[in-house]
């Protein structure tokens, strides 16, 4: 009942306290939500180490020892023998109790379809946007043998497998091709010794006596709507629907203690990343703004977005900042990352801080420059993750759309993104390297030039990645989800202004003026340069941007910008470097530049750039 404010257990009964568990790969987060002055809010947060795996193996005592710091910091009780308290009594307790998870790996699947870039895409977009980890994709025209795919799904063991191909109606026979391969593998899954795997069947309606006869005796297999009934349509809603229910009566049941902690509560427990999309999702929609979200952890990176109101979401499994923080040094390369280090680094010494890192993934930085090295690394994490999320995050192949006076454009072989960075309204970002980065200045950098945002963008942080816990709890309540969400969840930085254009270095870009209560303030940017301007949290500005001829700041080239600007903890980013963005060639010049800008948003102490670096 989303909206709503009373729970399905509590009759007439109105929520006033909400307790929240979010059971990651590493740690247990707990959150407790409480109604104060008629408005939902934080209260206080605990964490513990997660007990998924060897000595403990049962995740609820993870969770409660997350939840008992929460009573320890309020003086309040939440549990008893049979878990959390509900609904709030004279024994204490709350209202509702929920949770996410992630832990034992997340949800972790395969999807299969005929075209590899029509209904194997169709397929991997409906498993991400619920949540899952996609460890491959097979298709009739991906250009394995049979026996190399039936080796695959042999080896991968994933938790279940979506199988789509076909319009309704159409040719049953390639779909049907799959459905062997799958059969000849024998899949077994990865939890649970002796289950059948589930394979969720969303193909051609005609093709589903075939896949019963072949599947339905070897696999645990379930039928639902057809991803694409047509060509020119996507129906996502149904496979995803199955793929939650599988993922709490296999996944969850089968990883230990999870089926006490499903008895906690009756709100599904939901896969952390979905719960997080969820939140992103219903923020862009209840804003009718265009938004992307992107939470970089130790072993992945995940981008979320919504454009012309489809939501995508992709896994970067391979770019994390600890566990697979060598895999960023493999895709990025030695150049990529230290064309982000204003001084000079041995690409050995690069190497081995890369790999003590990753043996020592809890490690944090103790200098300045280790700082500035681990922030080099996560722009291009997040650079690199970007990059695959606007190559899947596109429009429907294999249909024709009209343009103009009847002109036919075949989508068929395009490539073209949803993703449109001068229509995007947000960018917020997630995850240690970004939420705890010492400084709110160098998470806003860090966004700014991983994603590299075009004209006008609001940015914000995860304060202290409460959003998976917010996203579930969307589902139920959305009204406490949105006002934690807006109130304490984000850390709102700023606006940053980034005119589409190229000029000589030095010339005059932009001139801006900034009217706030205590009176106007103008000030010029030229062409290479960023420069922040105090604007308090909490504080809209009107601001006017007039740039240069050939400088697009949002209105049109050489067109002055008039508009409401959203203050936050660094202010208003006017940001000159040039869309499309280039770093200088030349070794010094290029190191200069970065001194400018670190020194012109105070990203680092200048103290402490002198002592490592010797410069100003």
């Amino acid at each position: 009942m989303a909206g709503g404010t009373k729970h399905k257990n509590q009759g007439d009964r109105e929520i006033r306290s909400i307790l929240a568990t979010d059971c990651g790969s590493t740690t247990t987060k707990a959150i407790l939500i409480d109604k104060v002055d008629g408005a939902y809010r934080l209260v206080v947060r605990g964490e513990a180490p997660t007990t998924v795996e060897k000595p403990f193996e049962d995740v609820t005592m993870g969770a409660r020892n997350a939840i008992r710091e929460v009573e320890e910091l309020t003086g309040r009780k939440f549990l008893s023998e049979g878990g959390v308290i509900t609904p709030q009594g004279q024994e204490g307790g709350v209202d509702l109790y929920l949770s996410t998870s992630s832990a034992g790996g997340g949800l972790q699947m395969m999807v299969a379809g005929v075209v590899k870039i029509m209904t194997a895409q169709s397929a991997e977009r409906a498993a991400l946007g619920a949540g899952a980890i996609v460890m491959d994709a097979i298709a009739i025209d991906d250009g394995r043998k049979p026996h190399q795919k039936i080796e695959r799904i042999r080896h991968l063991r994933p938790d279940m497998i979506l199988l789509s191909g076909g319009i309704d109606g159409g040719t049953v026979s390639h779909v049907v091709q799959i459905a062997e391969l799958i059969a000849a593998a024998e899949p077994r899954p990865r939890l649970g010794i002796g289950f059948k795997l589930p394979i969720i069947y969303a193909g051609n309606v005609a093709a589903r006596t075939y896949i019963k006869d072949i599947l339905d005796a070897k696999t645990d297999l379930r039928i639902v709507d057809n991803l694409r009934p047509v060509l020119e349509r996507e129906v996502l809603g149904p496979a995803r629907e199955e793929i939650h229910n599988l993922f709490m009566e296999h996944v969850m049941a089968q990883a230990p203690g999870y089926d006490k902690l499903m008895r906690w509560t009756d709100v599904p427990i939901m896969p952390t990343p979905g719960a997080v999309g969820l939140i992103i999702e219903t923020t862009g929609k209840e804003n009718d703004m265009s938004i992307i979200g992107v939470d970089i952890g130790g072993a992945t990176t995940d981008v979320f977005s919504l454009f012309e109101e489809k939501f995508n979401r992709t896994v970067s499994a391979n770019l994390g900042m600890s566990y697979s923080i060598c895999n960023v040094l493999l895709e990025a390369g030695v150049a990529s990352l230290v064309r982000w280090l204003p001084f000079p680094l041995d690409e050995a010494d690069l190497r081995n801080r890369i790999r003590n890192k990753m043996i020592r993934p809890t490690t944090i930085p103790h200098t300045v420059e280790e700082l500035i090295v681990e922030q080099a690394l996560a722009r291009e994490a997040m650079r690199l993750a970007f990059e695959h999320h606007k190559s899947l995050a596109v429009g429907l192949r294999g249909i024709q759309k009209e343009y103009g006076e009847g002109g036919l454009v075949d989508s068929a072989g395009t490539d073209v993104s949803l993703v449109d960075m001068r229509g995007l309204g947000m960018l917020v970002g997630s995850g240690g390297v970004l939420s705890h980065a010492p400084r709110r200045a160098q998470a806003a950098l860090m966004l700014i030039d991983s994603f590299l945002p075009e004209g006008v963008t609001r940015l914000a942080v995860d304060s202290i990645f409460m959003m998976p816990q917010l996203g579930v709890l969307s589902t139920v309540h959305a009204q406490a989800a949105a006002q934690v969400f807006d109130r304490d969840c984000l850390i709102k930085l700023g606006t940053c202004i980034a005119p589409i254009g190229l000029l000589r270095d030095g010339e005059r870009a932009v001139s801006v003026k900034v009217s706030l209560p205590d009176g106007p303030a103008e000030f010029t940017v030229d062409f290479g340069q960023i420069h922040a301007f105090a604007i308090p949290e909490g504080t809209t500005a009107e601001v006017e941007v007039r740039p240069a001829l050939l400088l697009d700041a949002g209105a049109g080239r050489g067109r002055s910008l008039r508009l409401k600007a959203e203050g936050g903890v660094v202010g208003l980013i006017v940001d000159c470097r040039g869309r499309p963005f280039r770093l200088p060639s030349d070794e010094a010049t290029r190191r200069t530049k970065l001194l400018q800008w670190i020194k012109a948003l105070d990203i680092y102490p200048q103290a402490a750039l002198q002592r490592y670096l010797g410069r100003q």
